[in-house]
């Protein structure tokens, strides 16, 4: 496959992970994730907190804390992101909830909190049930690694955010909730853990500088670095059960299709219409990362290491996107008269030349700009929770 650099990675991952945080987790498809879990999590309240620590696809509201140290404006703080639920951006990089969030209220437990977020609000003392050190954009290895392809001048993305320093968030956060080595197993044998999904930012940014070839050669340093991450939770802090999802079908994700398109049409799944080499990367980290868990669950026969399938529903929906929701396409496209992925090509003049849309097109669980064709239901539920959090003073919702 020939490769197109047309934006500079940074930029990509950006673009990615905004669309990509949003499109796998619509309401109706959570269940795909959470009936792998333990049976006792759908009964009962089984655990008394969740820790959390991913990129976008579980950042409840880091990543604009992190942007913030860097003097940058946080692309998901603006509307549309959560316009649907929370009726205002909450960092999420989503126009609702994430799947950390139908996880916490299934288990009956609080929206996990930003840790960066709430500690500068509340301390140490509101992480009791939970904290969430996911940031947007975060990668498995260290940052340092993706830094040697920067242009002259360097470049500030990655951001340190990576799996490495969110571990040591946690550890400082240890600290301060438990005294003893005895309630800090109290603690932690009772809270649940979720590591990821890690990856997918790794392999965008090094599609971006270096060959596909090279990329591949990547996956088992990034699952190591998973697994080791994984092992240090459950050796070092006691970590009873710990979930571990596998990334997501990176060549189906529209910036992607944009920015490496490939001339040759055998390039495509004839199925999905997703690039066959990229997905090719994620089925092989879905693979190895699948074979590290079973070692360290022979290694720890003590803990629970489940495995989270993100590929698979994000599958579901592109090849039977009538099971999550049927939209016009130009119903969503009536605002974008100058959006554009691609640089160094012509752009549309606003307002001049729309964008046309195929009628009957499916589009993934998303929600049009006028939440005019909501269903009756979830647009209640939305203006419920926005009374709510209006009514209530000082009550935030991560």
């Amino acid at each position: 496959m020939r490769r197109k650099q047309l934006l500079p990675p940074w930029l990509l991952v950006v673009l990615f992970l905004s669309w990509s945080s949003a499109a796998p987790v619509p309401a109706s498809s959570t269940t795909t994730t959470t009936t792998t879990l333990p049976g006792q999590m759908r009964r009962r309240r089984y655990y008394d907190s969740i820790f959390s620590l991913g990129d976008s696809y579980a950042d409840t509201g880091n990543g604009p804390v992190v942007f913030g140290w860097h003097a940058l404006a946080s692309p998901v703080m603006r509307p549309p992101y959560g316009s649907t639920f929370f009726g205002r951006p909450t960092g999420r990089n989503c126009d609702g909830r994430l799947v950390i969030d139908f996880l916490a209220e299934s288990l009956g437990l609080p929206l996990v909190p930003p840790f960066l977020q709430a500690q500068a609000r509340h301390g140490t003392g509101s992480f009791r049930r939970g904290a969430n050190f996911a940031v947007g954009g975060a990668t498995a290895l260290d940052a340092s690694f993706f830094h040697r392809w920067d242009p002259p001048g360097g470049s500030v993305f990655p951001l340190n955010a990576s799996l490495g320093v969110q571990l040591q968030w946690f550890q400082s956060l240890k600290r301060s909730l438990c005294a003893t080595p005895k309630g800090c197993d109290r603690l932690l044998r009772r809270s649940l853990f979720f590591v990821g999904a890690f990856g997918a930012n790794d392999y965008l940014l090094a599609m971006a500088a270096t060959s596909l070839e090279q990329v591949g050669s990547l996956v088992p340093a990034v699952v190591r670095t998973i697994s080791a991450a994984v092992e240090r939770l459950i050796v070092e802090h006691g970590a009873a059960t710990v979930v571990v999802p596998g990334v997501i079908p990176v060549g189906c994700a529209p910036p992607v299709l944009a920015t490496f398109a490939d001339p040759d049409p055998a390039g495509y799944d004839p199925r999905t219409g997703c690039l066959r080499s990229i997905n090719e990367v994620a089925t092989r980290h879905n693979a190895l990362l699948q074979d590290g868990l079973r070692e360290l669950r022979a290694r720890h026969a003590a803990a629970t290491v489940v495995y989270a399938d993100f590929f698979g529903p994000v599958i579901d929906m592109v090849t039977s996107p009538a099971k999550v929701r049927r939209r016009r396409a130009d119903a969503l496209l009536r605002r974008t008269w100058a959006v554009q992925l691609q640089q160094a090509r012509f752009l549309r003049r606003p307002r001049r030349q729309r964008v046309q849309g195929p009628v009957g097109s499916f589009v993934l669980g998303r929600r049009p700009p006028d939440g005019g064709s909501l269903p009756i239901r979830r647009r209640r539920l939305a203006e419920r929770h926005n009374v709510a959090a209006a009514g209530k003073r000082g009550r935030r919702w991560w």
